[in-house]
């Protein structure tokens, strides 16, 4: 296998890059031998960057989902200087440019993005999804959109905190899941309000819905740094979390990610029944999965809560398939095969 040269161009996407490429398949390409960096191009970094661009004929790049306008504009003039360019993008922008249900700022936000996206289509040899949903969205805009499903990145833990007697149920999304919580949040406090075992972390701060805050049992810490939020996940332990995800445009381009981060916290997770989770979750096995009420959610949680033997079983299933579908070697063979066949 002849040695390449693979640049990622950060735009300060970093969860994604890490997720895809730099924390997974990275280091596995380097220790083949092949040459994988990471250049940050924005601000007063991209002079820097496009010197060493400008020296690099022939490398491969890593495009992620948006860059900065001048970055974007210099690609396009110097085009044939490089190898493989690939496109990696993990949601579907323009359908959360458009959800009213979404934040106003997050909209604005990915409505800019959304502008930039033919350009950055047009640059591309190949797309590189994280779901077949999302992959669906490009096939009638670029010629070679292919799958890659989120790796796993965190270590898995034990199971030693199913021994004790509490049981913690965790919400680790971002507010741009906040309307999917809104719709379980009356599970949630009734479930604190029945059953005293249970302790609710909702990471979303003073965003957690008005319902849930001043429970007594509630944690609401506020989104974090994805440094911060990686070293949270190592630390923590949670029983059971939660995934629920409304059918909305935005939320059919999702992968199934949050499978992923659930075990990663040692829990067995709650799901809404559709893809992504559909395709990982087997029910009753490796997870629950529940139709869109409050009652239905309700209903699964008590279960868990009142199965804690049942509930472990799940987490440790779930871990097993975690382990085996997010295998990192996976993602460095996904890669690798990309730049001798593109």
């Amino acid at each position: 296998m002849s040695r390449e040269r693979w640049l990622l161009l950060s735009g300060g996407a970093r969860p994604t890059e890490d997720i895809y490429f730099l924390e997974s398949a990275a280091p596995v390409m380097r220790s083949e031998g092949h040459d994988v960096g990471r250049l940050d191009v924005r601000g007063w970094r991209w002079r820097l960057a496009r010197w060493i661009l400008s020296r690099q004929p022939g490398a491969n790049l890593v495009l992620c989902r948006t860059l900065p306008d001048r970055v974007l504009h210099w690609l396009e003039r110097h085009r044939e200087i490089f190898g493989h360019i690939v496109y990696l993008i993990d949601d579907d922008i323009p359908a959360a440019s458009e959800d009213s249900r979404l934040p106003v700022a997050y909209r604005r936000r990915m409505a800019r993005v959304a502008a930039m996206q033919p350009r950055l289509l047009a640059l591309a040899n190949v797309v590189v999804t994280s779901s077949d949903c999302l992959a669906a969205r490009f096939t009638g805009d670029h010629a070679d959109v292919r799958v890659l499903t989120p790796p796993l990145i965190a270590p898995l833990p034990d199971f030693a905190h199913f021994d004790g007697p509490d049981c913690r149920v965790g919400f680790h999304g971002t507010r741009a899941h906040l309307e999917d919580l809104q719709h379980i949040a009356p599970a949630l406090k009734r479930l604190h309000d029945t059953s005293s075992r249970v302790s609710l972390e909702i990471m979303l701060g003073c965003h957690t819905p008005a319902e849930l805050q001043g429970l007594e049992r509630l944690s609401s810490p506020s989104a974090m740094s994805w440094k911060g939020f990686r070293d949270y996940q190592q630390r923590h332990r949670i029983h059971i979390g939660l995934a629920p995800l409304l059918d909305t445009d935005f939320n059919r381009g999702k992968s199934f990610i949050k499978f992923l981060d659930i075990s990663a916290m040692g829990g067995v997770g709650v799901y809404s029944r559709r893809p992504p989770y559909t395709d990982i979750v087997e029910h009753g096995v490796t997870g629950l999965l529940v139709d869109d009420t409050p009652q239905a959610w309700y209903d699964a949680l008590e279960y868990l809560v009142d199965q804690p033997k049942v509930a472990r079983r799940m987490a440790e299933n779930a871990a097993r398939v975690a382990r085996e579908r997010g295998d990192t070697g996976h993602t460095a063979v996904f890669w690798q095969h990309l730049g001798s066949v593109v």
